[in-house]
């Protein structure tokens, strides 16, 4: 049997990035990842079946609404944290002085956008590094790697990094009831126990 996992993409975005690590972490080797424009069409190929799992950022504008509209068909059934690939402010080479911002939401605090006077959202950071390759915005939080790819039309701005993020995975089976389910032997009991043994030794 091949598990189907579903995701945001496109290829090479975050989503995908973050999903295939997650899969090889759960050793799934053979596991298929299918990647979506958006949210909804996957989570209607979880309700009928052609998909058995899907991964979501915790931080996608979408995560409250997928909860509530989903609610007793769709259960979450695991969390965990990753970092994104390295993040940056990139420009097209031939601006001076930017003035247009491409972004996707969820990324829009990770600086202070305020020297930019328009914010233009896309659907995903490879949409806004296409975007700026286009000429469609003079700017964009987008991957950091691209400034390397196309060296002759994108320059560094500003460097971000990589970002740490809870992630989501649904299931069609739920896996709490009344009782929290909670990883009782990781790294943040762990952190617990230190500071535990600290006070006892005060």
């Amino acid at each position: 049997m091949t598990i189907v996992f579903g995701t945001l993409g496109p290829s090479g975005s975050n989503h995908d990035w973050v999903a295939r690590r997650y899969l090889q972490a759960h050793g799934l080797s053979r596991a298929k990842l299918k990647l979506f424009a958006e949210f909804e069409p996957a989570f209607t190929q979880l309700l009928d079946g052609d998909l058995d799992f899907v991964i979501q950022v915790a931080v996608h504008a979408s995560v409250p609404s997928t909860v509530a509209r989903y609610r007793n068909r769709v259960h979450l059934v695991d969390t965990f944290l990753s970092a994104s690939q390295a993040m940056a402010v990139l420009s097209r080479a031939d601006v001076q002085n930017p003035t247009t911002l491409g972004l996707q939401d969820a990324t829009r605090e990770y600086i202070d956008v305020s020297r930019w006077q328009q914010l233009i959202s896309e659907s995903s950071t490879i949409d806004v590094a296409t975007g700026l390759r286009e000429g469609r915005y003079d700017s964009g939080i987008t991957l950091a790697r691209f400034a390397d790819e196309f060296p002759s039309e994108l320059k560094l701005e500003q460097t971000i990094g990589t970002v740490v993020d809870p992630w989501l995975v649904y299931g069609r089976h739920p896996v709490a009831s009344d009782q929290p389910v909670i990883w009782t032997d990781g790294p943040a009991s762990r952190q617990y126990q230190v500071l535990l043994a600290d006070d006892d030794n005060e």
